[in-house]
């Protein structure tokens, strides 16, 4: 793995576990062209966990996990992130299945970033 990699995998578990109190406890991540393609894994707290355990629940932490997290993003980007990779996040893409605590976010940068 990249030191590059490793460092953007340092930064994003940072910043979810700040927002939602735990951060996921595998990541991995590609670079392919001006994206950054993470796959989150374990990313669901025990209260989450228990939410979910209806289909209004699911719901819930399904909206908390995708709209909170690309709300914060548009808002503003994780620090250090833009000058880890050098360039500008546009967008983030990001989905959560909550039966499988797996997340995939999709960063989308103004130029290559590999």
């Amino acid at each position: 793995m990249s030191k590059k990699i490793h460092d953007f995998n340092d930064i994003i578990p940072k910043l979810r576990k700040k927002l939602f109190g735990k951060g996921p406890e595998r990541i991995h991540t590609v670079f392919v062209q001006n994206m950054a393609i993470s796959t989150l894994y374990g990313n669901l707290t025990p209260a989450e966990q228990f939410i979910a355990r209806t289909t209004e629940g699911k719901e819930t932490v399904h909206m908390a996990r995708t709209k909170l997290i690309q709300n914060l993003y548009a808002s503003s980007p994780p620090e250090g992130l833009e000058d880890l990779l050098g360039a500008k996040l546009e967008y983030l893409f990001s989905d959560i299945k909550v039966e499988e605590d797996i997340a995939v976010s999709v960063f989308v940068f103004e130029t290559n970033i590999q």
